[in-house]
């Protein structure tokens, strides 16, 4: 474990000592050195202005997940379990898959104006038909011999769901969970740049026109040093318990 640790912290020194040496290099504003967004972070910290927009686009990437998961994980279970349902619903979800998050994000905000419910409504549709397709597949690659022993020895159904079947997918769930709050606040930061007024995505826009390179970099440091947080506090201990229960 401790090498493991070593390891994933040596890469992080590694990055940051090629980010400092090619900044040396190039010598240029447009590309700041470590220290130098460093210290922008610490003042955009200390004038309050980036823990206001950050704590926003916090809100609506915690709404999204929180809706988007448990639809695409329902109607992942019906297709993945019914036939029918699958093959009703299938071109719908490759039509879903395959729609530029662009048109989407646009299209809501032109029908429902710009709007909180409308940025939050555009990234739940991009977000669903992934989740849909990861549990899918999971529900599909269920050990169904497994399922038939419990149902020979009489197993109840509350057990049979907890014990034998949803504990089966708990890796679709998280590599859906993992891959769909990558996606989220990347696309977040798409919608509050073209149609929010604060919020992360807002403030790169602003730094953009000025041509604000540490500045962007500042706040997009601050975001993946949460989403870095999420994975380390969160998804990799739930992914411990999973490897001690298979």
């Amino acid at each position: 474990m401790n090498t493991l640790l070593y390891l994933r912290i040596g890469s992080v020194f590694f990055l940051i000592a090629l980010w400092q040496i090619t900044a040396l290099l190039a010598d240029s504003p447009m590309f700041p050195a470590p220290l130098a967004v460093l210290n922008s972070l610490i003042g955009h910290i200390s004038n309050g202005e980036l823990l206001h927009h950050l704590g926003i686009t916090l809100y609506r990437v915690t709404m999204i997940f929180l809706i988007a998961m448990p639809v695409g994980i329902a109607f992942g279970l019906l297709m993945g379990n019914f036939k029918k349902i699958d093959a009703a619903l299938d071109t719908l979800l490759v039509l879903g898959l395959n729609m530029p998050a662009l048109v989407v994000i646009m299209l809501c905000y032109i029908w429902f104006g710009l709007s909180d419910i409308a940025a939050i409504l555009a990234v739940v549709i991009n977000k669903v038909p992934m989740v849909i397709v990861t549990i899918r597949e999971g529900v599909k690659a269920i050990d169904k011999k497994l399922l038939e022993v419990a149902y020979i020895y009489k197993v109840s159904r509350y057990r049979l769901l907890f014990t034998f079947y949803i504990p089966q997918l708990y890796p679709y769930i998280i590599a859906s969970a993992r891959n769909g709050l990558s996606l989220i606040w990347k696309i977040v930061l798409v919608v509050e740049l073209l149609g929010r007024s604060d919020g992360i995505g807002f403030q790169l826009s602003m730094f953009f026109q000025f041509f604000d390179i540490t500045s962007i970099l500042a706040y997009s440091f601050s975001f993946i040093v949460i989403i870095i947080g999420i994975e380390n506090f969160i998804f990799r201990p739930i992914e411990v318990r999973i490897a001690k229960w298979r």
